[in-house]
């Protein structure tokens, strides 16, 4: 498309938001009220193994479960201060209940209604110990199922303040009851202290309004168009809305403080003029930052490991809902509402950067210096970091009923970590031999099969239907087995090794291996391909974007430079602390850290460059007008992003999204700091190298 057509179409569509006020209002409006109630429709997953590859050991094994046992869920309750026969009575009340399908405790291994000394003799520490009985409960229905979470509440309330529970339904429940009563009080929190942030920052007490007005609109249209998906991860739950909030407000920000400077400077001209020619000056840059985020939201769409594609995709669809809510909302928005903007007018309450801009300029060789001596070995550093795969690191941290349950149960009985061993359902001989070969391995706690349940010679057809079609289907038998160990360390995986060696021995082919432990060292394998692939793929492309936007390869070095410099100290600091978190929020903060600090990059980058040909190519002056007029609109979206990410770590209990959110707020943070200072230090260092490289363009003939 020629210059001469673009123009002619950007000014087509300047008129239209200009002069369409009601229409565009009308269909805002409309697609908020279908949005709330397809909200309604959305489902949420809690199983990260979900988002595996079809072709892992444990999405396949999953699958069989499915088809050969109808993938029960299974929970661990341990109840404490009370003797087997109280339990008796307890296991007969649980199993009344309508979802549970059996419960596995002391008495199916052993004889109860016997003397105390006997107890003893028949080894049921695995079981009862110290006045503590561990039951196990299969249910009917899956680890995400209502109906499963009703029956963990029934069973609840038959146990009483004696009982503890873990096991991935009462992980999923928490987070189920986590994300919805969490996330309403994070998103308060944000309101106000964004509303804060922004009164501070803007000239009017009704700007911030303005600002929630479109970004409340462009975040419930996000939300109802997920019904596209189905179904989402609680991480994208949790975090989508706020980070769209954060990150997307950017671009009405820097809508409004034009509009303001162009009301400024052309006082008689009406106001859709002005707006006019807000809109033709500041979408070029909205539309580059825009894109450059989504691209980079976008790469996590690339994992295999497919839970990127589903958080990548619905935060590039927030900035897509945010940027179409910014260019036609938020103009009409302040052509109607601003007798109200001047109405409740006040004066700014931030200080003048003209002075920090000179410092900024007199300093800008040492500044590059420290960045560099800070740099490289932040990036060696965050190579370095450990990482938690598993989805054992996702759940609630200490100070969690979860948490504290975990830690009763682990200091009576030990670890309770679990391993199911799918196998062909062949002869009862052989699964006896591997059953009992694997309970002879030192970390093995215990072995549940049917022949552990029968004695040696009896024919399975004796036990109860329920009991028999846990264990056995007419193709599989599933063996369950307690391991004294944590589900996510080098130990836990040389141990699942040696039994999955042992397995193999007596069934050399069909046998799957399902559990927190399997499953991290699957999403172990597959995430670490990922990230590599992930990180360049979106460096490259929002340097792509930065290049087109720029024609300079100079100008997008020197911007992906002060971003990536942000970036590697963001990830440094936690193997400098010794911390360990998550990898998956390793590969999701580089992408919104990358998405957000090009929004202030290509913003101060811009101003730049308009005041460098506007004054002579006098790079001192123009640099000192540029962080005067900028760097109150950097300095207000570093800041609600930093609000957002550490309301995200402050006020929620959930492991992995603490965990994003302080990563996400110290980033944000990081990215500021470098944008004012590394960046206007390294766009005047370069500036010779810039101006040789555009002379040089110049000749060339096309």
């Amino acid at each position: 498309m020629s210059k001469y057509k673009k123009n002619k179409l950007s000014h087509k569509v300047i008129n239209f938001i200009v002069n369409s006020p009601k229409l565009i209002g009308k269909v805002f409006a409309g697609l908020v009220i279908i949005s709330v109630i397809q909200i309604f429709f959305v489902k949420t997953n809690y199983d990260l193994t979900k988002y595996l590859p079809a072709s892992s050991q444990t999405k396949r094994g999953i699958e069989i479960i499915k088809k050969e046992f109808n993938n029960k869920a299974v929970a661990q309750v341990m109840v404490s201060d009370t003797n087997l026969v109280q339990i008796k009575d307890y296991v007969d009340k649980i199993e009344k209940v309508a979802q549970v399908d059996s419960v596995i405790w002391a008495g199916s291994v052993g004889q109860i209604n016997v003397a105390e000394d006997f107890l003893e003799i028949q080894n049921l520490d695995d079981y009862y110990k110290d006045e503590n009985s561990l039951l196990t409960i299969t249910f009917k229905g899956d680890d995400s199922s209502l109906k499963t979470y009703e029956a963990v509440d029934e069973i609840k309330k038959i146990i009483g303040d004696k009982g503890h529970y873990t096991g991935t339904v009462i992980d999923n429940q928490a987070l189920n009851n986590a994300t919805a009563d969490e996330m309403p009080r994070i998103m308060i929190f944000a309101v106000l202290v964004i509303f804060l942030i922004l009164t501070i920052s803007t000239s009017s007490w009704f700007e911030p309004i303005i600002f929630f007005i479109t970004m409340g609109a462009a975040i419930i249209i996000n939300m109802g168009s997920n019904i596209i998906f189905g179904e989402i991860s609680f991480i994208s739950v949790s975090v989508a809305s706020v980070l769209q909030l954060a990150v997307a407000m950017d671009y009405s920000i820097f809508l409004l403080h034009e509009f303001a400077s162009q009301k400024k400077e052309s006082p008689k001209v009406g106001l859709k003029k002005i707006m006019a020619k807000t809109l033709k000056k500041i979408t070029p840059s909205i539309l580059a930052s825009s894109i450059t985020t989504i691209i980079g939201f976008s790469a996590l769409g690339l994992m295999q490991f497919s839970i990127g594609k589903d958080l990548g995709f619905i935060l590039a669809k927030s900035i897509f809902c945010s940027l179409l809510a910014v260019i036609f909302l938020t103009p009409i928005l302040i052509l109607k509402l601003n007798h109200l903007i001047e109405k409740y007018h006040h004066s700014s309450f931030l200080p003048n950067f003209g002075l920090i801009g000179k410092k900024i300029v007199s300093f800008r060789y040492l500044i590059v210096f420290v960045a560099l001596v800070i740099s490289i070995p932040a990036f060696f550093a965050q190579g370095m970091n450990n990482f938690m795969y598993g989805t054992a690191s996702v759940g609630g941290g200490p100070g969690t009923i979860v948490y504290e349950d975990k830690q009763a149960i682990k200091k009576v009985f030990g670890e309770t970590n679990s391993l199911l061993i799918l196998i062909p359902n062949e002869n009862m001989v052989k699964e006896k031999s591997l059953s009992d070969e694997i309970k002879s391995l030192p970390f093995v706690k215990n072995v549940n099969s049917i022949t552990s349940i029968l004695p040696q010679g009896v024919p399975d057809s004796i036990l109860p239907k329920n009991i028999l079609e846990n264990f056995h289907s007419n193709k599989y038998a599933r063996i369950i087995i307690g391991l004294n160990f944590e589900a996510e360390s080098q130990f836990a995986f040389d141990s699942v090794n040696q039994i999955k060696e042992i397995t193999k021995k007596y069934y050399p082919e069909n046998t799957f291996f399902l559990g927190d432990t399997p499953a991290t060292q699957d999403i172990k394998n597959v995430i670490s391909d990922d990230y590599g692939k992930v990180n360049l793929i979106s460096i490259l492309g929002v340097a792509l974007v930065v290049l087109i936007t720029f024609k300079s390869l100079i100008l997008t070095v020197v911007i992906m430079l002060s971003i990536e410099t942000a970036i590697f100290a963001n990830m440094a600091l936690p193997f400098l602390y010794g911390d360990t978190f998550i990898f998956l929020g390793f590969l999701i903060v580089s992408s919104v850290q990358l998405g957000a600090t090009v929004d202030y990059a290509i913003l101060l980058s811009s101003k730049y460059l308009h005041y460098r040909d506007e004054l002579n190519n006098d790079k001192f002056k123009a640099m000192y007008l540029t962080l005067k007029n900028s760097l109150a609109s950097v300095l207000t979206s570093g800041l609600v992003l930093a609000t957002a990410g550490y309301g995200i770590y402050f006020l929620i209990s959930i492991s992995a999204i603490r965990g994003l959110g302080q990563l996400i707020g110290r980033g944000a943070l990081f990215s500021l700091i470098s944008v004012t200072f590394l960046l206007p230090s390294l766009l005047m260092v370069t500036d010779f190298i810039r101006l040789k490289e555009k002379k040089l363009i110049s000749y060339l003939p096309f």
